[in-house]
């Protein structure tokens, strides 16, 4: 069983670009020794948007050496970089983006999202790129709701996506240069779930709705993050309201 290492509750709530609403759970200055490779969970969000023509987001700026994941869970983004790559991610997609050598992007509301206003919300994590690979050529993993496995949990427990990484034999599509699983975790009040996360592997689970007890003991409530030791294999989650989390446990 990985232990609790402690309960991290992040800092107040700030504006990127005029489009994301942010609390940032973590960064590479207060649990980066903690959470490596992670760098930075942002949480964007819930918030409400009137209708509008303007662009709200965020601008052009650089990335380098490591990746974002952008996960969706209500709203529109859509996203340029100066290599010509352009897209658009809406609900339960995911977007992968490898910074490698140096990249210019930017992120904005899409236009049709930004016309009919509305409810928006995101997660954004920050995964360092190991030094062998950092200068490897920037590139896009767009990753549909669709073609993310869902795994129902039994006796209507809730579900697991699978975004990166394995749970339950299914396997997720994303493509990581460090071993990564990354869960997408839907649990309803009074059921139970057990994670092998592999002894040795960095863990962390954000708890974006609801209040979860970890390993029989801790509580955590809504945004707040468990961060695990990485001795141990097993993480078991019980929730005591309905609760959606992320979990991410890493290979160092």
């Amino acid at each position: 069983m990985k232990k609790v290492l402690s309960i991290h509750r992040g800092g107040e709530a700030h504006w990127v670009g005029d489009g994301f609403p942010v609390q940032t759970v973590f960064s590479y200055q207060d649990l980066g020794a903690e959470l490596t490779p992670f760098l930075l969970l942002d949480h964007a969000g819930p918030a409400d948007f009137a209708p509008t023509e303007k662009e709200r987001g965020v601008g052009w700026h650089p990335h380098r050496g490591f990746e974002t994941v952008t996960v969706v869970y209500a709203g529109e983004v859509d996203h340029e970089d100066s290599a010509g790559n352009r897209g658009r991610i809406g609900p339960g997609d995911v977007q992968w983006m490898t910074a490698g050598a140096g990249v210019l992007h930017k992120e904005l509301h899409s236009r049709d999202y930004a016309r009919r206003g509305g409810r928006f919300e995101a997660l954004q994590l920050w995964v360092n790129i190991p030094a062998k690979s950092k200068m490897t050529a920037p590139k896009y993993q767009t990753l549909l709701a669709r073609d993310l496995p869902l795994v129902s949990l039994p006796g209507d427990g809730g579900s697991v996506r699978v975004i990166a990484g394995e749970f339950a034999e299914a396997k997720g599509p994303a493509r990581t240069f460090t071993p990564i699983n990354l869960l997408d975790v839907r649990l309803r009040a009074g059921h139970r779930l057990q994670l092998n996360l592999r002894d040795g592997h960095t863990a962390g689970l954000f708890i974006q709705k609801g209040k979860v007890v970890v390993n029989g003991g801790e509580a955590a409530n809504e945004a707040e993050l468990v961060v695990f030791e990485r001795n141990g294999d097993e993480v078991a989650i019980e929730a005591t309201t309905d609760a959606t989390a992320s979990s991410r446990p890493s290979c160092r």
